[in-house]
């Protein structure tokens, strides 16, 4: 999970640019507007829209802006027809690359995405070609000067979590996805700082990388992240870091 850990952790320090640029706030709103579409407007009968609400509200999302995503799902206000579609790829080195996006026109998306693997060292692959290397897991991150191992530890036992591990950089607890909010509930219960609590797609295993196809494959990922039609990106990287 080290790759993982070490994505979710630059993609949490990278948050403040990335809003400032608009973008976080677009990939919030068509996730708002589509768990509005797909389970209603009430976030206490839909646990997806009451994620995206309580993202949304992490970043200082007007309550405005959260209501017309909304209303847009429902049908409530006019607005642009989203459908969700997965992509698999490989990038540098052969790391598994999956993506969850979501798109009013694939016809536009898929060359688009293609070309980003194309630039940055990677290829696209057919439909089943890396799913098959991630679980669906809930995924809590806490920087490890934040909170000590102990404290974690005791944490995620008390909550039912499923695993608990420590890298150089972060705790990371991962659960099942159905118990992901009653155990982030649990950890901010004891005042631990979370960095990052989403359901991630974890790798099953990992491709250790060299110095050089590390930096190509950050600057894959960076690419895909910042396409406005992309969600989520995950991928089964690791690389030991620079001293």
């Amino acid at each position: 999970m080290s790759g993982h850990s070490k994505w979710a952790t630059i993609k949490h320090k990278k948050g403040a640019l990335d809003a400032k640029r608009g973008r976080l706030f677009t990939k919030l709103i068509k996730e708002i507007t589509m768990a509005a579409r797909l389970g209603g407007g009430d976030p206490v009968g839909n646990p997806r829209l009451r994620k995206a609400i309580d993202d949304a509200k992490a970043v200082n999302m007007p309550a405005e802006n959260i209501k017309r995503g909304i209303q847009r799902g429902t049908g409530e206000l006019p607005g642009v027809t989203y459908e969700e579609v997965t992509y698999e790829g490989y990038g540098p080195g052969g790391v598994a690359v999956l993506i969850d996006a979501m798109t009013d026109n694939k016809n536009r998306t898929l060359p688009e995405i293609r070309t980003i693997f194309s630039k940055h060292g990677g290829n696209l692959g057919e439909s089943g070609s890396v799913r098959f290397l991630f679980q669906k897991k809930g995924y809590i991150s806490i920087e490890k000067e934040k909170a000590t191992e102990d404290a974690v530890m005791e944490a995620a036992i008390e909550a039912g979590a499923e695993d608990v591990r420590t890298t150089e950089q972060a705790h990371e607890i991962v659960t099942d996805p159905e118990t992901l909010s009653s155990v982030k509930a649990h950890f901010e219960q004891k005042g631990l700082p979370l960095a990052v609590a989403e359901v991630d797609m974890i790798p099953t295993t990992e491709v250790s990388l060299d110095a050089r196809k590390a930096d190509q494959m950050m600057k894959l990922m960076e690419a895909l992240e910042d396409h406005d039609d992309i969600q989520h990106v995950w991928a089964n990287f690791d690389f030991e870091e620079a001293g």
